[in-house]
């Protein structure tokens, strides 16, 4: 099986947490757009969704659904989002779409994050997915310098602002064995916004499509 039928899959299971009513979170990417095609199913069970980029806002709209802003909802029931590595713990990287500080701010806003994914997202320890890190522009330079500092290779993304106005950096090398302390000192770095470690706020459930049907994992 091709992983966009096990993207495809993972996603369309996703919808078993979906209750009418729900305000729900969405977030950002290729996983992401499955399960947005999925809701168009269901989408009269919705109030409403949070988008976590503007291009979820776009795709979203252009199936029907009411997209409305955190400010105004409050905390959310549910987020679905992809996720470009995940390991068994639910501790994830993310940002590979560029949109980590509106997904985190998403998940920190909900009360179960379901992540949807395809087997070979799965890792035993976080690292094979280059690390985004989301830095205002002028401090592009000593962030790049306190994250070799740090044992990393930062690589700018060429040509990618964020939604939020900033540059991505992408890290290789870094040791991310404790996912937990290397996410706070990172985001202590003056200038970084924020990072695509997800471990203070990992998943709370794990769909993983695989060639046998979808694998559940509940790690909440």
């Amino acid at each position: 099986m091709n992983q966009d039928r096990q993207k495809k899959e993972a996603a369309e299971a996703a919808l078993e947490f979906i209750s009418s009513g729900d305000v729900i979170g969405v977030g950002t990417g290729s996983t992401t757009n499955f399960f947005v095609d999925a809701l168009v199913g269901v989408k009269s069970k919705l109030d409403g969704a949070v988008p976590s980029s503007e291009a979820s806002a776009e795709r979203l709209r252009s199936v029907g659904i009411r997209v409305l802003d955190l400010n105004r909802t409050g905390d959310l029931p549910l987020y679905v989002d992809g996720a470009d590595e995940a390991t068994h713990s639910g501790y994830l990287i993310k940002g590979g779409g560029g949109a980590l500080t509106r997904e985190k701010i998403v998940a920190s806003a909900s009360r179960k994050f379901v992540c949807i994914v395809d087997h070979s997202k799965l890792s035993d320890v976080l690292g094979s997915f280059p690390l985004p890190v989301e830095v205002i522009p002028m401090a592009q330079g000593l962030v790049s310098r306190r994250l070799v500092g740090l044992g990393g290779t930062p690589v700018l993304r060429e040509s990618v602002e964020t939604d939020n106005g900033n540059v991505i950096l992408d890290v290789r090398n870094l040791n991310l064995v404790d996912p937990l302390q290397i996410e706070s000192d990172l985001n202590n770095i003056a200038g970084v916004v924020e990072n695509g470690i997800f471990a203070s706020r990992p998943a709370d459930v794990l769909l993983v499509g695989t060639d046998s049907g979808v694998r559940q994992l509940r790690l909440s």
